[in-house]
């Protein structure tokens, strides 16, 4: 703020400064034509003093002499001259300075405090509120989401409110499902646990009766025996609920199926990759398509397109990522292809697992989670996605519905 205000005063000053200058220049100017007409006046003389006669076609100033009787009679302009003993009236106007100067300064002032109204309107809708917002994304990294955000009807900053309060509001809702999904599987774990003690304590009495020889009958040992394999199953089914637990419910996703336009999808994602793939040598090719409206959650197909088109930056050799397009059985099919992959084929069954990363991920950083997460969401909208390798490229495919 303190930036702006200082902005504002230099602006001004500079502006003040300049309106200074040109007055000056102005006023000069005007002191240069009020001469003007005295010189022409003294040529008027010289040549009536050297002819006799004078032609005012030359004096562009001069628009009368007289002399005589009327020598004083006049209303106009006019200065008195000599010539060989003669007195002459010579009639004169000189150029409109005056209203030039006072029409530029009134500009000038109109100037002056459009500028004023200008800063003044900056100052009141968007540096004002962009500096009670300043300290938002701070305090909502710092996890105070109670941060008070205003509601502004601002056409400036109306928008980035609400965008805002929902971002505040899906943390907090985030936060919630994490604090509940980490309970719950806290109760899971405990409820587990003690459930696998029963079975372990009969496996333990049982294998100790066995080691002992307690049982001397073959019919009670292999009753001993079946009631350990039996108590091993049931601790297996716990290990396997555990497990799936652990693999299926650390994330949950919600879509809000909706449509969109084919063509607003890929042309808000050439708008973000194609000027970073040209800087980076990358060729990047959209096939022709006929636009089609896709029945899905916009902004999770968005994801899971971007999702895409960051592993083929990640994991191609930069040659070149190619977007195509093919219509099947009442679905769009939108393919993210990329040169140079190293990927095995008996992998292409394994990428979409959570956590799974391929012999050619070694140097690349992640947590293999993109295409897991394209899988999850593709399924929630109703359409799929899969992999394949043509020609020692990575193409990989969306199945989009259409609406």
């Amino acid at each position: 703020m303190k930036a702006f205000v200082r902005l504002c005063i230099i602006m001004l000053s500079v502006f003040l400064v300049l309106a200074a200058v040109l007055d000056v220049v102005l006023i000069r100017q005007r002191e240069k034509a009020v001469g003007v007409y005295r010189v022409e006046a003294k040529r008027l003389a010289d040549e009536i003093a050297d002819t006799g006669k004078y032609d005012l076609e030359k004096y562009p100033h001069i628009t009368g002499v007289f002399t005589g009787d009327e020598l004083y009679k006049s209303d106009e302009q006019y200065v008195i001259i000599e010539a060989d003993g003669t007195l002459y009236r010579a009639e004169y106007v000189t150029d409109n300075t005056d209203t030039a100067f006072v029409c530029v300064n009134c500009v000038l002032a109109v100037m002056f405090l459009m500028m004023c109204a200008v800063f003044a309107y900056i100052w009141k809708n968007i540096i004002k509120p962009f500096g009670v917002l300043n300290t938002v994304p701070q305090e909502l990294a710092k996890g105070n989401l109670a941060v008070p955000i205003n509601e502004q009807k601002s056409r400036f900053f109306g928008k980035f409110t609400w965008g805002v309060n929902l971002l505040r509001e899906k943390i907090e809702k985030d936060r919630q499902n994490e604090l509940s999904m980490q309970r719950d599987k806290k109760l899971l774990l405990l409820s587990l646990s003690h459930d696998i003690k029963t079975p372990l304590s009969a496996i333990k009495l049982n294998a100790k009766a066995l080691a002992k020889g307690i049982y001397r009958d073959e019919e009670k040992r292999r009753s001993a025996a079946e009631s350990i394999n039996t108590r091993a199953d049931e601790i297996e089914q716990f290990v396997s609920e555990i497990t799936k637990a652990a693999s299926e419910d650390f994330m949950r996703f919600e879509v809000i199926q909706g449509e969109v336009f084919l063509s607003e999808v890929i042309a808000k994602l050439t708008a973000r990759y194609a000027p970073q793939l040209a800087v980076s040598g990358t060729e990047f090719s959209v096939e022709k398509f006929k636009d089609c409206i896709l029945a899905c959650d916009p902004d999770r197909l968005a994801e899971c397109l971007q999702n895409l088109v960051e592993n083929a930056i990640k994991y191609g050799d930069g040659k070149k990522i190619a977007l195509g397009f093919d219509t099947m059985d009442g679905c769009e099919l939108i393919t993210v292809t990329n040169t140079g992959c190293t990927l095995e084929p008996k992998e292409l069954t394994q990428i979409f697992g959570s956590f799974h990363r391929g012999n050619n991920a070694d140097k690349v950083q992640g947590n293999g989670l993109g295409l897991f997460i394209c899988k999850r969401l593709m399924s929630l909208m109703g359409g799929e996605v899969y992999a394949e390798i043509k020609d020692e490229c990575f193409c990989i495919t969306l199945v989009v519905k259409l609406a």
